[in-house]
C-alpha cells in the first residue's frame, strides 16, 4: 500500500531523513522490504513545521519519490524538529496531488497507510457524517481522507486518540452494515506540531507494519562509534513503516490494536479500541 516515517526531535534536514539512511523512504518508493507491494510509485509528500508560520509547510506531488529532482532539492535546506513523509502506492484512487499524504488542516498533518475495504460502496454513507463546516474541505478522494474529516468531526484537535476510536468504529459499523467482513486496514499517524500519535490497528487483526526507534542513549551506549548516532539528539523520535536500517536493536515494533503517543522525548503506548 503505502510506506511513511513521522520524526520528532533536533530540527534535521529532510535530506537526513529522506535519503541518507541505508533503507532511506526514498529507497521503500521503489523497493519496500515489508510493504504490501515492493513499489510505492503513485506520487509522495512530506509536511513539516518551521516555526514561522502557524500551520505546516507541504510539498506533495504525482511523481515517484525515487526520481523528483525537486524533492531532493528541497530536502538539502529544508530543517525541522517534526516532519511527516509518505510515499504513495495507490489502492484504488486516482493518482493526482489531493490524493497524496499528508494532509494537512490548520495546523494538523494527517497520514495513513492502508485502505478501506470497498471504500466507493462505503464514501456516501461516511461523508455525510462528516462536519458540514469540514466537508468543502475534503479535496481529494481517497479513504485516508475520509477518515481524517471524521476524525475531525469528532474532536481530533482535543482527544486524537477518542476521535480516530470514534472514526475507526464508525468505518467499521457501516462497512459491516455493507455486509464488509473487515472493513479497516492499516497505520495512522497524526500531528500537531508537539506531540504526535500513531496508530496501527485493522479489524482483522493482522495490520501493516510500524516500528518505532529505541532510546537512542541506550542504543549510543551499545554502539559509541556509529556516526548516525552521534548526530541524533536523546530525545529523538521516529515511527517507520519498516526500519531505516539494519542496527540490532534500534527498532521495536508497535503492537497490534495499540496508539503510540510521542511527547518531546516521552512515549506511551496505549490499546487501541475502536467505538462501537
Amino acid at each position: 500500500m503505502c510506506r511513511w516515517l513521522a520524526y520528532s526531535g533536533e530540527p534535521v534536514t529532510l535530506d537526513d531523513l529522506l535519503y541518507k539512511p541505508a533503507n532511506s523512504l526514498v529507497l521503500q518508493s521503489l523497493h519496500s522490504r515489508m510493504g504490501a507491494e515492493p513499489t510505492n510509485g503513485d506520487g509522495f509528500g512530506v509536511g513539516w513545521y518551521d516555526g514561522h508560520a502557524p500551520e505546516p509547510g507541504i510539498f506533495r506531488s504525482t511523481e515517484p519519490a525515487w526520481s523528483d529532482p525537486n524533492l531532493r532539492e528541497l530536502a538539502r535546506h529544508v530543517r525541522s524538529g517534526t516532519v511527516f513523509a509518505h510515499v504513495r502506492a495507490t489502492s484504488g484512487s486516482a493518482v493526482q496531488v489531493t490524493n497524496c499524504h499528508p494532509f494537512r488542516h490548520d495546523g494538523w498533518l494527517f497520514m495513513h497507510n492502508g485502505a478501506v475495504d470497498r471504500f466507493p460502496e462505503l464514501k456516501r454513507d461516511l461523508q455525510l457524517e462528516v462536519d458540514p463546516s469540514l466537508f468543502a474541505d475534503i479535496a481529494g478522494t481517497t479513504d485516508s481522507e475520509t477518515v481524517f474529516h471524521l476524525a475531525l468531526t469528532f474532536g481530533l484537535t482535543d482527544d486524537p486518540p477518542a476521535a480516530l476510536a470514534a472514526a475507526i468504529g464508525l468505518v467499521e459499523r457501516t462497512g459491516h452494515g455493507h455486509g464488509v467482513d473487515f472493513p479497516f486496514q492499516g497505520t495512522v499517524a497524526v500531528t500537531d506540531g508537539q506531540r504526535m500519535w500513531a496508530l496501527r490497528y485493522s479489524s482483522e487483526g493482522r495490520s501493516r507494519t510500524l516500528f518505532r526507534n529505541a532510546d537512542v542513549s541506550v542504543l549510543r551506549q551499545h554502539y559509541p562509534d556509529h556516526p548516525a548516532l552521534r548526530s541524533l539528539s536523546d530525545d529523538t523520535r521516529l515511527i517507520v513503516s519498516e526500519p531505516l536500517g539494519e542496527l540490532r536493536g534500534a527498532w521495536l515494533e508497535v503492537p497490534e490494536a495499540s496508539c503510540l503517543v510521542v511527547d518531546g522525548g516521552a512515549e506511551q503506548i496505549l490499546p487501541f479500541v475502536p467505538r462501537t
